[in-house]
């Protein structure tokens, strides 16, 4: 996780990284892929993989706007209690 915060300097494959900066183009507030972020696409995605990886994107971001957009929660969740998850590993 600690990785995500600054995945351009970080180790991650170039493949992740590329996939992040799909991420954060669409869930920003200029949703638009120019000519080198496609490009750099295609060196490491299908078109088959590019639609399901932006379909995943967009289906996620826009479900997190609804919830938050109508204060919807969790059902075990209470304000105040901790995250019902826990780290794979300590």
């Amino acid at each position: 996780m600690a990785k995500l915060a600054d995945y351009e300097a970080s180790d991650l494959p170039e493949r992740t990284k590329v996939a992040l900066r799909l991420a954060d183009r669409l869930t920003g507030e200029h949703p638009r892929v120019d000519a080198e972020l496609h490009a750099a696409l295609l060196r490491h995605f299908s078109e088959d993989e590019l639609i399901d990886l932006g379909m995943t994107l967009t289906f996620a971001s826009g479900w997190q706007r609804f919830i938050e957009a109508f204060g919807i929660v969790p059902d075990r969740w209470q304000d105040g209690a901790p995250a019902p998850f826990r780290p794979l590993v300590d």
